[in-house]
């Protein structure tokens, strides 16, 4: 559900919606791409690419496909484990315009397509209803098709889908605006805004108008965990005033608040479950931590024992939109949740044990090997994470870590928004991909 954009809805997402069709030559566009047929003109890419997407999961483009919406009190619990619930306030009054001048509905979901919040024109919410788009239900790409909610999941960047770019018949009366809603703090990917309405009334101007909405809510998430970050630091320092050796306060996400006998900290990785004791920090090593009332106490222990030095290292690819690295060892577990970049380069070290040049992975990842600058710059990022897991020159997983790498059961599935030149190749290469 929702329309196209051009070069106005900024640089960073203009890649995806760049270029128009007449919307009458839509339909036409459509049956012939789902026929294989040559198009009068071909769709978007973005739209192309979410069609090849669809049609290899042998999705009906007639009726679509349909998952039971969540109980209430599911989306309950939901609702009070988001960020998001937060900015419902912000996020609605920077879409009035839309929602109540041009009689739309806003949705917000999160990172799997589930709608938890509704509100708009109550006429476009009984349309709405009609179709299944009502609070608890998926919109994810794989289940309902080509729309904005699921494509902007897949993509990780603001889409629109207008009238027959959607994949199922059914949802051709309608055109909607979506953008993904990140958390700063990781990166990791929350939910979505959305806005739809009818195909015919649809203002082509509301895409870089929700754009710009869900970024002043995403500034608004960052200015609240600062200003806790702040609080903490004035605990946090006379504490390590009195505190030998190198010692930090961080926050229960791992961001520091006050450092003392070491240069400065942004954000250290904590153990997947953050228990009082010694533990193996990959940015820091060693360390013994101590509970403090809103994060925790970290001294960095000068001499580490070998045997709690990480040895395991788990990649999860197999997701459609979310990816981790978890490392392991004697000194505990910890995982985070990758950007599209970083699970790309893991995939492509873990599938060459013997480590890759930043000219191979630049020709991995971009069909262009004279890109070093961008790789490198890339890989000082992650090693600063994963000290003591990756290696360089060339880069590579550390000596003496077992890495296991976990793909999905179909070749389709596979990073599915990557352009990547090798995960396209690999794509080809699993069962179910593409011919």
């Amino acid at each position: 559900m929702d329309a196209p954009a051009d070069g106005a809805a900024g640089r960073h997402h203009g890649s995806v919606n760049r270029g128009t069709t007449d919307e009458r030559l839509l339909p036409a566009v459509r049956e012939a791409c789902l026929g294989d047929a040559r198009p009068p003109v071909p769709p978007r890419p973005v739209i192309g690419q979410s069609w090849h997407r669809v049609r290899l999961r042998g999705l009906d483009p007639e009726k679509g496909g349909s998952s039971p919406p969540l109980p209430a009190e599911e989306v309950e619990q939901r609702r009070q484990r988001s960020p998001l619930a937060a900015l419902l306030v912000q996020l609605r009054e920077g879409l009035g315009s839309v929602v109540d001048i041009e009689r739309h509905l806003m949705a917000v979901t999160d990172a799997e397509g589930r709608v938890l919040w509704r509100q708009g024109n109550p006429g476009v919410l009984r349309s709405a209803d009609r179709l299944g788009f009502d609070v608890g239900a998926s919109w994810a790409e794989e289940l309902v098709g080509t729309n904005g909610i699921g494509t902007s999941l897949v993509e990780r960047r603001p889409v629109q889908v207008r009238s027959a770019e959607h994949y199922v018949r059914t949802h051709h009366g309608w055109t909607c605006a979506a953008a993904p809603l990140h958390d700063p703090r990781d990166g990791r990917l929350l939910g979505v805004l959305n806005v739809s309405g009818p195909a015919p009334v649809f203002n082509p101007a509301t895409l870089p108008l929700v754009t710009a909405v869900a970024k002043l809510g995403e500034g608004e998430l960052r200015s609240r965990h600062w200003e806790s970050v702040e609080r903490l630091r004035a605990v946090a320092a006379p504490m390590l005033a009195r505190v030998g050796g190198r010692a930090l306060v961080v926050d229960r996400d791992g961001w520091a608040a006050a450092v003392t006998g070491m240069g400065p900290v942004g954000r250290v990785a904590l153990p997947k479950t953050v228990q009082a004791g010694r533990a193996w920090l990959p940015s820091l090593g060693l360390c013994s931590l101590a509970p403090l009332p809103d994060g925790w106490l970290v001294r960095v222990e000068e001499a580490p024992r070998a045997e709690l030095v990480p040895n395991r290292v788990v990649l999860d690819v197999r997701g459609p939109r979310r990816w981790t690295v978890t490392v392991a060892g004697a000194g505990g577990e910890w995982s985070q949740e990758l950007s599209p970049r970083h699970a790309e380069l893991l995939y492509v070290l873990a599938r060459h044990p013997v480590g890759r040049s930043a000219a191979e992975l630049a020709a991995d990842l971009f069909g262009d090997a004279s890109r070093t600058v961008t790789v490198r710059a890339e890989m000082s990022r992650m090693r600063r994470t994963l000290a003591g897991v990756l290696g360089h020159r060339p880069y590579r997983f550390a000596d003496g870590v077992d890495v296991r790498l976990l793909t999905p059961p179909r070749g389709e599935d596979l990073l599915p928004a990557s352009t990547a030149p090798v995960v396209l190749t690999d794509r080809a290469r699993l069962p179910g991909g593409p011919d």
